[in-house]
């Protein structure tokens, strides 16, 4: 009897353990059952792998810790049984019978750091996501080997108690804390107050949110970057709490939050204060990120070899084993401010490894002679801007950077990689393509593994989907090596109307470098394929996503016709292309409204999802109309040119923002050519109306992505 007791008790005490795994939890987020259906085993090691293995007719995923387990599950389901989970889909059905995995698979990495995050994407991507798109997400993270990822989430609640134990009031709270979608921008000292005030039930929120998502973190043994203190105050911290501070200036067109100088003894009690309230509210971490003088701040008068000692012994005061995690990004970080650290307490994300690389490569715009001497660092891509919708990637170029990286003389402080996108669920080739760098020993060849990524991205390949990626990757995903362009060849459909459009946001520093017409041959083919794949969720949100750009390619070859047409005065022709190009747009905004990844509605939606009253549901949908469209007030929008920098290509967004604005252009060039006095259109007035409407867009999919990709294709 008492053995059999004990038999039963540690039979509990298993269920209870494998019940309580991070692994089991995902299987069975996966697809119901699953974590019955794999033999997990976790063993020790100083270095991070990963095995596949078969036991009977169950495959064997054995790892040194729940991330580099889930990397081999997933690296498992993708090139074994043809399955590949992603921002679009992270549940699958698994096939009956689980494909035997024959001989042994061992994949290891010496790279012991896997980074995410930009702080931009905590507002492109993430400002109104709800704990079920975390979880998602942290899964999604996890099955990609990250396990350094920066957690920006309640950092707001941390502030707001700071700076009621530093004497503020609610209301001026308030005007220093910026908006739901704008969080990105004020924790990296660019901005303050704008889009707030944010009501206590959002605080409430934002708490409970960040707690949960660290404790999943946790669990998974992932390691939170938390923000840490950099020195930044309130504007007003000179008068309200006298003390000695430094103006960064303006950063287009929004007042800076004060920089607080080293010397001044606060420095370190409000240092204090922070680490205390985010350990209270968050936990601690052993990874801090700090970004002072993010692109541009004035240094004038700031001795920064004492900011970086204050930062950094401010830091070790609230845990002696963190490191800071610091971007490097245009100047940024200044070398006074880090070369007396220590080595070992600094990660370095190399921002934009793939077009502006730091880390000591000879041709990058951005050189660094000294690399970012003793400091370990990241191989970091960057990829997309302002969360803009579009193709784009230099996919050869990144694995050939990596391993001259990696070999490299500074390949001795390099620890990792960096997924440091403005903006996700875009592009998920590239994304994929990064995360298994550290898990390939040797170079590898790019078309090789395109055609591996096909077969598990959409579980079958045929050789015409082959040959339309074969091109995509040669043309939009081969942009050139030492192109500095930002993000996507932006669409024409998305800019202010002028006579000579070409790029949208102020900064793209686009460049043609691939044919349009290869574009649209490449959608022509997946389209004339697509019958073969009709359900497959993947091969659909690529189809769309590819006829998506192929249409806006077709929009940038006829509006050259639009403006020749009225410089000419023809007015037949001029109507023709005009109406023509309208007809694209409404083309875009149907084919698009089939997945709800490219559907206004949807951000919209889980804006006003936030809110507890109707009130806080206007609000939140204000933020998120906002940041898509002029970005900020009159002067941040047009001084500042900021407007259209967060532009998407989205279905309602087209039809009612960028059509509108298209057709009062083309009203008013008809007004000139019948001979009427020219009207300088006020093109602000007019997306502020859009901001400030609380109409609703459906945020389900509408209409059958197969059937309106095939008409759609059929027209171009």
């Amino acid at each position: 009897m008492k053995q059999l007791i004990l038999t039963c008790c540690w039979l509990l005490a298993a269920w209870a353990t494998q019940a309580a795994s991070p692994i089991t939890g995902l299987l069975e987020r996966i697809d119901k059952g699953a974590s019955q259906r794999f033999v997990i085993e976790q063993l020790s090691s100083d270095t991070d792998f990963f095995e596949l293995d078969q036991q009977g007719d169950k495959p064997v995923i054995r790892g040194n810790n729940p991330v580099s387990i889930a990397t081999g599950i997933h690296w498992y389901l993708k090139y074994h049984a043809g399955i590949q989970l992603g921002w679009n889909r992270m549940q699958a059905p698994l096939p009956q019978q689980l494909p035997r995995i024959p001989l042994k698979e061992r994949h290891e990495t010496s790279l012991p750091l896997r980074y995410d995050f930009n702080y931009c994407t905590f507002s492109y991507s993430m400002p109104f996501w709800d704990w079920e798109r975390w979880e998602q997400e942290i899964d999604w993270m996890a099955m990609h080997g990250i396990n350094l990822p920066l957690c920006a989430v309640g950092t707001a609640c941390v502030w707001r108690n700071v700076l009621k134990r530093l004497g503020y009031s609610k209301a001026e709270i308030n005007d220093f804390v910026a908006g739901p979608a704008f969080q990105g921008w004020w924790l990296m000292n660019n901005l303050e107050g704008w889009g707030g005030p944010n009501p206590d039930s959002w605080y409430e929120q934002q708490e409970a949110l960040g707690r949960k998502i660290l404790r999943r973190m946790r669990e998974f043994g992932i390691h939170p970057v938390l923000p840490g203190y950099s020195g930044m105050v309130p504007s007003d911290a000179r008068t309200k709490l006298h003390l000695e501070v430094a103006d960064p200036g303006r950063w287009n067109g929004y007042r800076r939050p004060a920089f607080l100088q080293p010397e001044d003894p606060n420095f370190g009690r409000i240092a204090r204060i922070y680490y205390q309230e985010m350990k209270r509210l968050l936990g601690g971490a052993d990874h801090y990120s700090m970004d002072p003088f993010h692109e541009g701040g004035n240094t004038q008068g700031v001795d920064l070899a004492a900011a970086g000692k204050a930062i950094w012994q401010a830091m070790k005061q609230a845990n002696p084993k963190a490191a800071w995690v610091v971007q490097a990004w245009g100047g940024c970080p200044y070398d006074e401010m880090i070369r007396h650290l220590p080595a070992g307490d600094l990660v370095v994300l190399d921002l934009f490894s793939e077009s502006r690389p730091q880390w000591g490569d000879s041709t990058s715009t951005w050189y660094r002679p000294m690399g970012f001497r003793q400091h370990d660092w990241l191989y970091c891509m960057l990829l997309n801007f302002g969360g803009n919708v579009g193709l784009h990637g230099k996919m050869a170029h990144v694995i050939d950077g990596f391993y001259k990286a990696k070999e490299s003389s500074f390949g001795k402080t390099l620890k990792g990689v960096g997924l440091t996108m403005e903006g996700i669920e875009n592009n998920p080739v590239m994304y994929e393509l990064l995360t298994e760098l550290p898990w390939r020993a040797e170079r590898f060849d790019k078309d090789e593994w395109l055609e591996g990524y096909l077969r598990a991205r959409y579980g079958q390949t045929t050789p015409g989907v082959s040959e339309a990626w074969r091109i995509l990757s040669n043309t939009i995903y081969a942009c050139p090596d030492g192109s500095t362009q930002q993000g996507t060849h932006e669409s024409v459909f998305c800019a202010r109307p002028a006579p000579e459009v070409y790029q949208v946001s102020t900064w793209s520093e686009m460049s043609d470098y691939y044919d349009p017409a290869d574009i649209i041959r490449a959608a022509r083919l997946l389209a004339q394929e697509s019958e073969a794949f009709r359900g497959n969720d993947n091969f659909e949100y690529d189809l769309i996503d590819i006829l998506r750009q192929a249409v806006a390619e077709k929009g940038r070859l006829v509006y050259p016709v639009v403006t020749a047409a009225y410089r000419s005065g023809d007015r037949t022709l001029f109507e023709a292309a005009a109406g023509r190009f309208l007809a694209l747009i409404e083309l875009q905004d149907r084919l698009l409204a089939t997945r709800p990844e490219f559907k206004v509605g949807k951000w919209i939606a889980e804006a006003r999802r936030m809110g507890t009253t109707p009130e806080e549901q206007d609000h939140y949908e204000w933020n998120a109309r906002v940041l898509i469209t002029t970005w900020g007030n009159r002067e941040a929008a047009d001084a500042g040119r900021l407007h259209d920098y967060g532009h998407k290509e989205w279905s309602g967004l087209l039809r009612d923002f960028y059509a509108l604005r298209w057709k009062t252009y083309f009203e008013e060039l008809r007004r000139r050519m019948d001979g009427q006095p020219p009207h300088d259109i006020d093109f602000y007035a007019i997306e502020e109306q859009w901001t400030l409407q609380h109409h609703p867009y459906a945020a389900e999919a509408e209409g059958n992505a197969i059937d309106e990709a095939r008409r759609a294709a059929g027209l171009l």
